[in-house]
């Protein structure tokens, strides 16, 4: 696809109100800036969006720019917050979910013994994205983050989670961009999103090989 000229948040109001009401389902595998900007220039798009599938947040694994935040959601937390209360539907991919699927040695190498050329390639570049991510964790491989957003869309029984509330902190100097989940219930918030926390690793990594079997 060629470089558009139309600006993101003009696309996503324009599509979402030309397609039929819950038709379209938002992937977000970055900041939620754009979704924010779009549910604020014309607010009737919250109800013609289906789901929002998002990658973002942590809360008992933590978070990666911060001690208490992720990349996606401390960059634009005001966004974040905007969306979280939106009253969209939600599933969230956080930090507890996606540190779970890693790319072990083992899992790189039968990527790379692949005949088409697809295979070798994506084992090369996963040589050198994880270099960062093993020194960090001390891990066998990195965490493969936004790829569970796809995942789950195309074979969402690989993941479990649960409905809960998810508050996103905007004030705080130490804790900026922190997703407070209600993990345990212990509030009365309304759940306003379902969070993943378990995925069958061995499963993900079979359905990403498949995929990438059909490529040249």
């Amino acid at each position: 696809m060629r470089l558009q000229e139309a600006h993101a948040v003009d696309f996503l109001v324009e599509t979402l109100m030309e397609k039929p009401p819950g038709s379209v389902t938002l992937c977000a595998l970055g900041p939620l800036t754009n979704v924010a900007m779009a549910l604020a220039r014309e607010p009737s798009i919250a109800g013609r969006i289906e789901r929002i599938v998002a990658m973002g947040g942590g809360f008992f694994e933590g978070g990666n720019v911060t001690p208490a935040a992720e990349f996606n959601i401390y960059v634009d937390p005001h966004a974040a917050r905007a969306v979280f209360t939106s009253g969209i539907p939600i599933t969230l991919f956080p930090l507890d979910v996606t540190h779970q699927v890693l790319t072990t040695a083992k899992r790189v190498e039968r990527l790379r013994k692949m005949a088409n050329k697809s295979g070798p390639a994506v084992a090369a570049l996963l040589d050198f994205f994880e270099r960062f991510d093993e020194h960090k964790y001390g891990t066998d491989g990195g965490p493969l983050h936004d790829p569970c957003v796809i995942a789950w869309l195309l074979k969402p029984e690989l993941f479990k989670g649960r409905e809960v509330n998810v508050a996103i902190e905007c004030e705080s100097e130490l804790t900026m961009g922190m997703t407070v989940v209600d993990w345990w219930r212990v509030t009365d918030r309304k759940p306003n999103a379902e969070v993943m926390r378990q995925v069958d690793a061995d499963g993900f990594f079979e359905l990403l090989e498949e995929r990438i079997a059909r490529l040249p």
